[in-house]
């Protein structure tokens, strides 16, 4: 009974911090980071309580917990040799949380699997890839972790013109595309800077590559990418700019 009320008032207690972490915080990307925090000292709080309590009740019920605690400390030293890779799932993910490094709803790419983030705990984050299929990603695992959504994204677009056409004219109907864009009350707040041109990529006997980007919110990029690509097109076939 005390362990089910320590548990309550562990999670009480872990929902008051997150109701107050949230309303100092100053966007939904600190919101997910604080969600991501809560859940970890969640799942923390009732392993250290279901531990305890069954260590206590074992000693009520007359066996001895001593004989266990000594055998567990001889056990320990081998099953850490064959549970490293556990403990390092463990340790792993501590620092992922502490140093901010991935929170729920962040899209990012680990050990070759891309996706969004729907769970992190301390051994492992699971990631929904756009086919819908869910990867569990062991934390020890993870050597390289690359997150697309933070803090701003950038997307990037290209095109292809003839080599008998003017580059310059292709650039000026991107810059058009992006003003258009930026105007448009739909995307205006999608989009956080004017388009670069980042101009000729490479030049092929098929025809001119180009690329030009946007500096835009987090996740927005794949939204912002497909609406500038449709209204370029448009654009290029207004003006006669043809692609091979």
């Amino acid at each position: 009974m005390v362990a089910w009320a320590l548990q309550f008032v562990a999670g009480r207690l872990i929902r008051i911090f997150r109701g107050y972490m949230a309303r100092r915080s100053r966007g939904a990307d600190e919101l997910r980071r604080i969600d991501t925090v809560a859940n970890a000292f969640r799942y923390f709080a009732s392993v250290v309580v279901v531990l305890v309590a069954g260590m206590l009740i074992l000693n009520e019920l007359g066996i001895s917990i001593a004989p266990i605690l000594a055998t567990a400390g001889v056990a320990g030293i081998a099953i850490a040799f064959g549970a490293q890779s556990l403990i390092k799932d463990y340790f792993t993910g501590f620092f992922l949380l502490i140093e901010d490094q991935i929170r729920v709803g962040d899209v990012v790419e680990i050990v070759g699997k891309t996706g969004e983030v729907e769970e992190v705990t301390l051994r492992y984050v699971r990631l929904r890839d756009p086919d819908g299929y869910v990867h569990y990603l062991p934390n020890g695992e993870i050597k390289l972790l690359t997150n697309r959504t933070r803090g701003f994204g950038q997307a990037v677009m290209d095109a292809v013109i003839k080599s008998s056409q003017k580059a310059e004219d292709a650039f000026q109907a991107m810059r058009d595309v992006g003003r258009e864009l930026r105007e448009d009350p739909d995307y205006a707040s999608l989009i956080l800077g004017d388009v670069q041109i980042s101009g000729i990529e490479r030049w092929e006997h098929v025809g001119v590559f180009l690329r030009c980007r946007m500096k835009v919110l987090p996740q927005e990029q794949w939204k912002v990418r497909s609406e500038f690509m449709r209204r370029l097109k448009r654009t290029f076939e207004e003006r006669g700019i043809q692609s091979p």
